[in-house]
């Protein structure tokens, strides 16, 4: 079976939040990334707005 990847960048930066948010709450390290975490969902939210 193979799988087929969505190349649009709104959707590769939305699955890197849904990961990173998912990490977040299993090592506390990564709690810090507020900011970043963010920026990263405005982007990927914006990229999919604009269908890209």
């Amino acid at each position: 079976m193979r799988l087929n990847f969505n190349k649009s960048i709104g959707s590769l930066l939305l699955s890197a939040w849904l990961i990173l948010t998912g990490l977040a709450a299993f090592i506390p390290a990564l709690g810090g990334l507020g900011i970043l975490m963010a920026v990263l969902a405005i982007v990927a939210g914006i990229f999919i707005l604009l269908g890209r």
